[in-house]
């Protein structure tokens, strides 16, 4: 099963997804959507008591429903219940929610933009482009948030390239390269920018993300040139990555006189760039 995980925005509130490319389906968080749905707090006690009344109505539907491993509010990656978009319109019949028919066509909007981005990759771009644009951010910003995808993804293939496995590798060479550049781990710098849930890239500043790529892109490099064999090994270029951004990022302070990693996130990036605008 070939999967790419993604993020989808339904009013401007992020629901997990996965795409498998074998089956050419979509599938789900369910948490995700009970939240958006029944706007609750407690959204897996509300899973957890549909699914127990489902099977005393002799419904087979949750005894269907698969489990990925999605990331976490921590960073980490965890099973977690989740759906086609078929068994969803299902679920979502039993759900009263006034929101229920506006995620519905929503669901097929999704699973029709993402064939349609297969005969032409150009369209996800685009749409990316256009989603944050809707949540209020610069273009400028925005062109620089793309690249980081791509650089991403770039290592990450690198990664897997060199046997190292999805999930608790990944985070902790990610956690390596933030902190030999930043000082601070992923967890650390979400907490600085006082995040949750939130993305911790999508609350970067300009400079911050191009910190970021650049030890990202380092690192790429140096296993390239390398070759690292070991978990350890690939931990120790991490930090030769991370180290490159570092340097970069201390003379840049010792010319401007700031601070570039800073408590600023998104809320207030995008009301820096209305005052720009203005």
């Amino acid at each position: 099963m070939k999967q790419q995980d993604a993020i989808q925005l339904f009013e401007n509130k992020k629901v997990r997804t996965v795409w498998d490319s074998e089956q050419e389906k979509w599938f789900i968080s369910i948490i995700d959507v009970i939240e958006i749905l029944t706007e609750s707090d407690r959204p897996r006690k509300y899973w957890s008591d549909l699914k127990n009344k489902l099977v005393k109505e002799g419904s087979q539907l949750s005894a269907k429903i698969g489990q990925l491993k999605m990331q976490s509010l921590d960073g980490k990656f965890y099973k977690t219940d989740v759906a086609d978009t078929e068994q969803l319109f299902r679920l979502i019949q039993s759900i009263p929610s006034p929101k229920a028919e506006p995620f519905k066509l929503w669901l097929a909007q999704i699973a029709s933009e993402r064939l349609d981005e297969m005969q032409d990759p150009e369209l996800s771009i685009d749409r990316a482009l256009e989603q944050y644009l809707q949540l209020g951010y610069s273009e400028n910003w925005i062109n620089q948030r793309l690249k980081s995808i791509e650089i991403r993804k770039e290592l990450t293939d690198e990664w897997r390239s060199r046997g190292m496995k999805e999930g608790q590798q990944f985070a902790t060479l990610t956690d390596i390269i933030s902190k030999s550049w930043s000082g601070k781990t992923t967890k650390e710098y979400k907490v600085l920018k006082g995040l949750k849930k939130e993305n911790l890239r999508d609350n970067m500043t300009n400079t911050e993300l191009i910190l970021n790529m650049l030890a990202e892109a380092s690192t790429k490099d140096i296993s390239q040139a390398v070759h690292p064999e070991t978990f350890e090994e690939n931990k120790k270029i991490a930090e030769q990555g991370g180290n490159v951004a570092k340097v970069a990022m201390k003379e840049l302070e010792a010319k401007t006189g700031k601070k570039v990693v800073s408590a600023l996130n998104a809320k207030s990036l995008k009301e820096a760039n209305k005052q720009i605008d203005k």
